[in-house]
Order: C-alpha cells, then sequence, then structure tokens
C-alpha cells in the first residue's frame, strides 16, 4: 500500500516562527469571536428577564 499524501514542505525557522504568530492570531481572534456571541447573547437574553418575573 503506497502513501499518496502529499507531505508538507520543510520550512526554516523563519518561517516556521511567522506560521506559529499567524496561528496565534488566528486562535486569539476565535476566542474574541466566541466571546463576542457569548456576550452578546447574554445580554440580549438576560435584558427581559426582571420583567418576565
Amino acid at each position: 500500500m503506497s502513501d499518496d499524501r502529499p507531505t508538507p514542505p520543510d520550512l526554516d525557522d523563519e518561517a516556521r516562527k511567522a506560521q506559529k504568530r499567524r496561528n496565534l492570531w488566528l486562535a486569539l481572534a476565535l476566542v474574541a469571536f466566541v466571546v463576542l456571541v457569548i456576550v452578546t447573547t447574554m445580554v440580549r437574553l438576560g435584558g427581559g428577564v426582571p420583567e418576565r418575573m
């Protein structure tokens, strides 16, 4: 059985650091988006709670 999957290119140290930096910023942006959605949802749902009781 042969492995037909392409192999990733070998990156030098500078390219690897740049890749890790991009991944970190992408992860931070994703976490910020999730926090924004949670806060928005809490504000929208929490606003009418005293009126319903």
